[in-house]
Formats: C-alpha cells, structure tokens, sequence
C-alpha cells in the first residue's frame, strides 16, 4: 500500500468535504425548516384554543364572520403553497425561506394589536401567505442539502415537528391565553422567527439561483380567491339565504375562477395548480381523500373548543388539558402508522377514518349533552377521533410520496397538504353555516355538526378503501 498519511492537498485541489462538513449545512438546513414547520403548526391549533376568547372580545361582529380568523388562513396557504415553492427555487430558496419567516413575524405583529376583527381577519389571511412560503422553502433547503441516504430520517424528523406541534398546542395556547389573553398567541411567534432567523441566516449565503421563469401570479390569485368565494357561499349561505343573489353569485363565481386556474394550470409552465401531478390516478385519489377529511377534521378541531366553552362551560385551561386527549392520541397513533408495513398503509387509513367517524357520531348523541362528561364522554371520543387523525394524515402523506417519482416529492408532499387545507377552509365554513341556521338552539347545532362530521368521516373511509398502487423511490 502507499503511504498517505504526509501527502497535502495542492491549495485549489477540490478536496471531498469531510463528513463533518457535510453534515454541517443539512442538519442547520433541518434545525430551522423543523423550527418553521412546528411555529407554522403551532399556529393552528393555538388559534383553535383561541377562538372562543376572541368571540368574546369582538362581541359586535357575527360568529360566522369570525371563523375567517380560521378559514382565511387555511385558504392563504392553500392558495399560495404550489407558487411559492416555485418562487423559492427562482429567487433562492434560503432567501426566500428567511423573507418568509420575517413575513409571519410581522403578520403575527399585526394579528396580535389588530384594533377590530377585521384587521385581525386580514392579518390571518397574510399569515397564510407567509406560511405558504415558509413550508415549501423549508422543506426544499433539506431535501437539497441532506444526502440520499438520509433524506427519509430528516423528513421523519420534519414531520415530527409538525407533529408535536399539534400536540403540545392546545396547552401552550391554553396557558397563553389564561395568563396574558389572546393575543400572546401571535406575540410567540415573533421571537421564535427571530430566532430561527439568526440560526439560519448562513443559508442564504453563496445560494445559487435556478433558472426558472416565474410562477403563474395570475392562476394563483385565481385559485385563492376561487377558494374564498365558494368558502364565503357558504359561511355566509345562511344569512343571505341559499337562494340569494350574492349567495349563488359568490359560488357560482369561485367555481368559475377555479376553472380559470385549472385552464391556467393546463399550459403554464410553472402553474399555479400542480395538476400534473395528478396524471398518476393514485396520487389523484390521495389528494381527493385529503380534502374531503380535511373539511370533517378542520370543523371538529374548532367545534372542540366551542363546545368545551359555550356548553360546558370550562376555563381556557381546562378546556386546553381536554383537546390535549387528542393531540396525544393522535401523536401516538402517527408514531404507530409510520411504523407500519406498506402493504397494511390503505387498511390502516380506513381505520383511521371509521375512528374518527364514531367519535363523531359518539359526538352528535344525547351523550354529549349540557352536563360536562368528561371521562366518560369527552376522553373516549377524543382517543377515538385523535387517534384516527393521527393514522389518517400518517398514511395519506406516506401515500403521496410514494405515488410519485423521488424527485416530485416535494411538490406532491405540498400539493398534499394544498388539498387538506382547501378542504378544511370548507369544513370551517360548514360549521359557521350550521351555526348560523340554529342561533338559539347551541347543543342541536353541535350535533347537527358533529353528525355531519360523521358522514364526511364515512365518506373519506369509502375513498380510502379504494386500491392505491404506490411507486417506491428508484435510486
């Protein structure tokens, strides 16, 4: 063997980095998307704790209204998603990544002094915005800088983020919102994006621009205010009435601006909509059960709250331990499905949604009444609707990776998560309509709710059921 161990380097030799080196760039990469994915989730649930505090402080404007708090952000991000993650890879994706996250700062800022509902309603849908950048740039800075064989592990831990950031949730928006009001849970995010801003800022350095021309403003303006009409048919179809004007004319009129961006999507060349990816019939399925569950899923996560403070009656606290039975459940029963055989993945998603199905129906009964019933109503329902959260969202977005080539894997994973949040806006919209129809009767509205909750539940569960033919990732 010859000897090694004295021979240099030549000063412009490209020497291979050490695995030190490496490693360095993926786990900053990792450290601060993870960072992002958990604030971005965290927000969510937070704001379901929330709401029922903000009701209280805008007594003046109507609660269908106000569930734009909720819905005007899900329709932001679903809007946006697929253009920003073209954005991204245009401008940089670490600037892109950094530009973002100031922007959720700052709309967070403007959430938290919002003077009237509407600005805050107008702040949530530019938090959306800001999320919808933060997401895919996120994701695309690990995938980008992780290597191959360790790109399942860095999207586990991702995942994860999001994950635990559903869970602890509803206790830390509890807390917030018991010990300084509401609005302290917008104030958190802002240190948390300073923060991730500081840790992050080297990503950005010496980044290197694709060359690709600019998404489709036009279908992505398209495609959010197409959601938003069809989401303010129906929130507002009640007041209005089914058969007014500005009812038909707000439905009529998104379904139209979403044929437009669909027509867009077609022949744009960086569209708005990835309906590209829909060319393979399994991926189009996985999408399709994500947006039906998602609207059942988006209206029980804030009906929960509601119910735990307008009929039962409980404190901020108390009503946060109570979500907290889901979200653990739910944390469980994600560890558990990822962690099952492919082969058991279509089964187990059927499960998940016939558990949330019966904690839904369990929900709509005479057992859910005036008189608080927590363990042995509340928790069971929770475990069972959690824990069929938990599996469902697990197994779908396996499913969607898996129904695409490696190196879509990104765009399907968002696109994904594009079809659970324009569900949800609807599921949120469905619940201020059911509302709105029983003003005075709270306990029949909620099991009116719940019990549609249910059949959409059921109906996820048929689609489920449907054989979805995965594509494991070729070297």
């Amino acid at each position: 063997m010859t000897d090694t161990t004295q021979r240099q380097p030549l000063p412009d030799a490209a020497a291979p980095p050490t695995p030190a080196a490496t490693d360095r760039p993926a786990r900053l990469a990792l450290l601060v998307a993870s960072g992002a994915a958990f604030m971005s989730f965290l927000d969510l649930s937070v704001v379901n704790i929330a709401f029922p505090a903000i009701t209280r402080d805008y007594p003046g404007t109507a609660a269908t209204t106000l569930t734009w708090v909720v819905s005007g952000y899900a329709v932001a991000f679903a809007a946006l998603l697929t253009p920003a993650g073209q954005l991204a890879d245009t401008l940089g994706r670490g600037r892109v990544f950094l530009t973002a996250l100031a922007g959720f700062a700052l709309t967070s800022l403007l959430c938290a002094i919002a003077p009237g509902a509407d600005w805050l309603i107008a702040g949530r849908f530019l938090q959306g915005g800001a999320a919808a950048f933060l997401i895919p740039a996120g994701l695309a800075l690990v995938l980008g800088s992780t290597p191959p064989e360790r790109v399942g592990m860095a999207m586990a831990a991702w995942t994860a983020a999001g994950g635990f950031a559903a869970t602890v949730g509803p206790a830390v928006g509890g807390a917030l919102v018991d010990w300084f009001g509401w609005r302290s849970v917008f104030v958190i995010n802002v240190p948390i994006a300073v923060a991730l801003i500081a840790a992050g800022w080297r990503l950005a350095r010496g980044e290197h621009r694709q060359p690709h021309g600019l998404p489709d403003l036009l279908g992505a303006a398209a495609t959010g205010l197409g959601i938003g009409t069809v989401v303010a048919a129906v929130t507002q179809g009640q007041q209005w009435g089914w058969t007014d004007a500005r009812t038909l004319g707000s439905g009529l009129g998104g379904i139209a601006l979403l044929t437009l961006a669909l027509w867009r999507s077609r022949r744009h060349p960086r569209p708005a909509i990835a309906i590209g990816l829909w060319r393979s019939r399994s991926y189009a399925l996985v999408n399709a059960v994500s947006f039906v569950f998602g609207a059942t899923m988006f209206a029980w996560l804030l009906a929960g709250p509601l119910w735990l403070d307008a009929v039962w009656q409980y404190s901020v606290l108390r009503a946060a331990a109570a979500m907290s039975v889901g979200a653990v459940a739910s944390m469980i029963t994600a560890i558990l499905a990822g962690r099952a055989p492919v082969p058991w993945q279509r089964w187990l998603g059927v499960l998940g949604a016939l558990m949330f199905a019966a904690s839904t129906f369990y929900m709509s009964t005479g057992a859910f009444d005036a008189t608080p019933a927590l363990w042995s109503a509340w928790v069971p329902a929770g475990i069972l609707g959690g824990g069929g959260i938990g599996i469902l969202v697990t197994v779908l977005g396996t499913a969607a990776a898996r129904s695409l080539p490696p190196q879509r894997f990104a765009a399907g994973v968002g696109m994904n998560i594009t079809a659970r949040q324009s569900g949800g806006a609807l599921g949120v919209a469905l619940l201020a309509a059911v509302f709105a129809a029983h003003p005075r009767e709270p306990l029949t509205a909620f099991h009116t709710l719940f019990a549609l909750c249910a059949a959409i539940a059921l109906a996820t569960a048929v689609l489920a059921a449907l054989p979805i033919r995965t594509q494991e990732p070729t070297p």
